[in-house]
C-alpha cells in the first residue's frame, strides 16, 4: 500500500484471528475489537514518522517501541501494528522486552520484596525508631503480606516510616538495570540499527530451567517493534518511536479488578509496585512520539499532563 511517490499510505484492513505477537514463552495473546481500534487510530500518525526514520537510517530500519502500564494492551497492539506492517510489505518483528529481567518472574517478584523489607528496615534503623520490640508485628505482618498496607500503619505508627523507606528502596530497583539487562536490549537494539542479518534473542519461561536463545533471521526486517513496561525508559537506548499507551492510575486498578476471576483485588504490595511503575511511565512520557488514551484517542503531551494532574 504506497503512493506513486513511495509515502506509506494506510487503510483498514481485517485482522485474522491469529497473528505473529510478542516472543515471550507462553505468553496469551487475546486481540480484541478494542486492540484493533486503537491499533486504527495509531497507524495514520506513526507511518509518517516511520517513513522518516526508514528514509533517513543508512540501513533503512527503525525500532519502535509499545509501552505502558499494567494491563494496557501492549502485546495485543503490538501484534496488530506488525501484523499491519508486514500487509503494507515493511517486515517487521516483535520482542517482549519481558524476556530481559535478571531473574525469572517467581524470583524477581522476591527480590521486589526483600528490596522493599530490607529497605524499610533500614530506614527504621536510620529514624533511630526500631526496637527489638518491633520484630514480632513485623514478621506477623510479613505472614500475611500487609506490611505494605497503609491501613495498618493507623495502629502501628512505627509502620508508616517502614513503608517509606521501603518504597524509596523498590523505587531505586523497579525498572533499573538492578533489575533488567538493558545493555542487553541496547546492544541488540544497536545491531539491528546496523543491519545485522540475524540475532540471537533470549527467551525465558517461569522455570529457571526455561532459559535459552534463538536466533531470528531478519534479512527482511525493516522494524523492530519492541512491546515492554520499560519501552520509553531513560536506561533505553536507539528506539526511533516510543509509543506509549496511556492509562490513569483509576482505568488501571478497574482493570486489574475486572480481571481477577476471584474478585480479589491486588495485594497491598502489588498496588505498591504498580504506583511506582505509574510513576515512572509519567516521568518518561514526555519522550513518547505518540500517546494514545485508554479511550483510545491521541493526545498530546500537554493534554496527557492535564489528564494526568486530574486524575492524580
Amino acid at each position: 500500500m504506497r503512493s506513486t511517490d513511495s509515502s506509506l499510505i494506510w487503510a483498514p484492513m481485517d485482522v485474522p484471528a491469529a497473528i505473529p505477537h510478542g516472543d515471550m514463552p507462553g505468553d496469551s495473546i487475546q486481540i480484541g475489537p478494542d486492540h484493533v481500534k486503537k491499533a486504527n487510530v495509531l497507524m495514520p500518525a506513526l507511518l509518517p514518522l516511520l517513513q522518516n526514520v526508514l528514509e533517513t537510517n543508512p540501513q533503512s530500519r527503525a525500532v519502535i517501541s509499545v509501552c505502558g502500564g499494567s494491563g494496557v494492551g501492549k502485546s495485543e497492539i503490538a501484534s496488530v501494528l506488525g501484523f499491519y506492517l508486514r500487509e503494507m510489505g515493511i517486515g517487521s518483528y516483535i520482542l517482549s522486552g519481558d524476556n530481559y529481567p535478571r531473574r525469572i518472574p517467581r524470583d524477581n517478584d522476591l527480590e521486589r520484596l526483600r528490596v522493599f523489607r530490607v529497605g524499610g528496615l533500614r530506614g527504621l534503623l536510620d529514624s533511630g525508631l526500631y526496637t527489638d520490640a518491633m520484630t514480632q508485628p513485623l514478621h506477623a505482618l510479613w505472614d500475611r503480606e500487609a506490611d505494605a498496607d497503609p491501613r495498618e500503619a493507623e495502629t502501628l505508627p512505627w509502620l508508616a516510616v517502614y513503608q517509606s523507606a521501603g518504597r524509596l528502596a523498590l523505587a531505586d530497583y523497579l525498572g533499573t538495570p538492578r533489575e533488567t539487562d538493558f545493555d542487553e536490549v541496547n546492544a541488540l537494539i544497536a545491531r539491528f540499527r546496523q543491519g545485522a542479518p540475524a540475532l540471537p534473542l533470549k527467551r525465558m519461561g517461569r522455570e529457571i530451567t526455561a532459559l535459552w536463545y534463538d536466533t531470528v533471521d531478519l534479512h527482511e526486517t525493516k522494524v523492530l517493534l519492541i512491546e515492554w513496561t520499560h519501552g520509553n525508559s531513560d536506561y533505553l537506548r536507539g528506539v526511533d518511536i516510543p509509543i506509549l499507551l496511556n492509562s490513569t492510575p483509576a482505568e488501571t486498578l478497574a482493570h486489574r479488578k475486572a480481571r481477577n476471576r476471584d474478585g480479589k483485588t491486588d495485594s497491598p504490595f502489588t498496588t505498591m509496585v504498580l504506583e511506582i511503575e505509574q510513576k515512572k511511565l509519567e516521568h518518561q512520557a514526555q519522550k513518547a512520539r505518540l500517546i494514545l488514551s485508554k479511550s483510545g484517542e491521541l493526545m498530546s503531551y500537554a493534554d496527557y499532563r492535564h489528564l494526568m494532574a486530574e486524575e492524580g
